[in-house]
């Protein structure tokens, strides 16, 4: 279960994040939008997802590759309600439910685009995030437009990350239990 306890947020997350997983646990039985299905394995998805603003510096505009159902997108810009947030995601349906999570909650500082990444204009982003969706590499080719100076790069990965990083990249890989985050600054 939820608590305050499990992570340092502003004070609407709890509030907003327990309406999204009710959301979410509502939507997924007829969408099919995740895997996690019940109300745990949803907890679980979040602390993953909301982790890294432990580590992450202060963030004016991200966007999110392949949000799906909202990890880590929709949870960060939740926890992050500064931080403008652009949300990606090509299959109607997780798009449809992102919008309508974005409506329920009232969020300002959320865009959905139902597209592919490759079809989204070119525009500078301060962070772009993205879990489940590729490799390093193919997603440091999908977020080159996107990037300017200093952009940070953060990549939810498995213990395989460090078999998809090259050296000349400016990295660091910040271990949690079931996790590792790839933090890239381009």
């Amino acid at each position: 279960m939820l608590s305050s306890q499990n992570i340092s947020v502003v004070e609407t997350f709890l509030p907003q994040v327990l309406r999204y997983r009710e959301l979410l646990l509502q939507w997924n039985k007829v969408h099919n939008l995740t895997g996690a299905k019940t109300s745990a394995q949803i907890d679980e998805f979040i602390i993953d997802a909301v982790q890294p603003i432990t580590f992450l510096p202060p963030i004016t505009k991200a966007m999110d590759i392949g949000s799906g159902a909202g990890f880590p997108g929709m949870i960060l810009a939740l926890a992050l309600p500064q931080t403008h947030f652009t949300l990606v995601e090509p299959l109607s349906k997780r798009a449809s439910f992102l919008q309508f999570v974005k409506a329920n909650l009232g969020l300002k500082n959320v865009d959905v685009k139902a597209l592919r990444v490759e079809n989204l204009p070119h525009e500078p982003y301060d962070f772009i995030t993205s879990r489940a969706v590729t490799d390093t590499k193919m997603l440091l080719k999908l977020s080159e437009p996107f990037r300017t100076t200093g952009t940070l790069l953060l990549f939810y990965k498995g213990e395989k990350v460090y078999d998809e990083v090259d050296e000349s990249l400016n990295y660091k890989i910040i271990e949690k239990q079931n996790r590792h985050y790839l933090l890239i600054e381009s």
